[in-house]
């Protein structure tokens, strides 16, 4: 399992992803998730993946190859615009299962992959999108701004509660790392390190990579402030009283 946010507010795009790939006992293992396709003064696309590590991995590095070269049907690189990238995508993914979908149910396995796409082609807005495993597609938009995929319900609620379109991409980035927080603390399949990335509007750069690990002293010192936030405000309110009727 994984744990993939993107979240799209007036000032640009934040998108994080984190390499766990496997968990058990004694058997761990990192896998980075975040693939970038970036033309500096022309278009940035990141895509962040989860599911089968196998077909997401086979997505990605079909656009990767066809990135690569001129003229390919699909080249995001090619693309007018973030919608068709969108196309691109589920249509790679639509690629791959044909190729592979046959296979997993001889092996019982369910075509698993998710996808998170965000970002801008010169003359078009900055977009985010949910790419699904049928190659179809959902848009963020101000009322909903951002997409989780993988293990998504320990980060949603601080989410819910914090994101708004007119979030600042720095307060949204840290809203993020929170959500992070809650998520490896209640659950083993998510782990560092993370992957974060920061777009502005029309810079048609990355303006910031970060990679996120146990080592991190922003990350250590926002988890533990975090645990100590929630921890004063839930001493804070009063207990109930046991003694109380209903209704009185």
């Amino acid at each position: 399992m994984t744990y993939c946010v993107g979240v799209l507010v007036d000032e640009g795009l934040v998108l994080a992803s984190d390499s766990r790939t496997n968990a058990g006992v004694d058997h761990l293992m990192t896998y980075r998730k975040m693939t970038m396709f970036e033309k500096p003064g022309d278009r940035v696309i990141i895509l962040l993946s989860a599911g089968n590590l196998a077909i997401t991995q086979a997505v990605a590095n079909l656009l990767k190859d066809n990135a690569a070269e001129q003229h390919k049907t699909l080249n995001v690189m090619e693309a007018k615009s973030m919608f068709r990238v969108a196309r691109i995508v589920g249509e790679a993914v639509r690629e791959v299962h044909d190729d592979e979908a046959d296979h997993l149910k001889e092996h019982n396995m369910e075509f698993n992959a998710n996808f998170i796409l965000g970002g801008q082609v010169k003359g078009g807005k900055t977009r985010l999108f949910h790419v699904y495993a049928a190659g179809n597609f959902i848009e963020a938009s101000p009322e909903m701004p951002f997409i989780q995929i993988g293990e998504t319900k320990y980060g949603k609620p601080v989410l819910d509660r914090i994101i708004t379109a007119n979030t600042s991409l720095e307060e949204a980035a840290k809203c993020m790392l929170v959500s992070y927080t809650s998520t490896l603390r209640s659950n083993i399949s998510v782990g560092l390190p993370i992957d974060l990335a920061i777009y502005r509007n029309d810079s048609l750069k990355i303006d910031s990579k970060l990679y996120i690990d146990e080592d991190d002293e922003y990350f250590r010192k926002l988890n533990e402030d975090w645990s100590t936030a929630l921890s004063n405000a839930f001493n804070a309110i009063p207990n109930p009283d046991l003694t109380r009727k209903n209704g009185n």
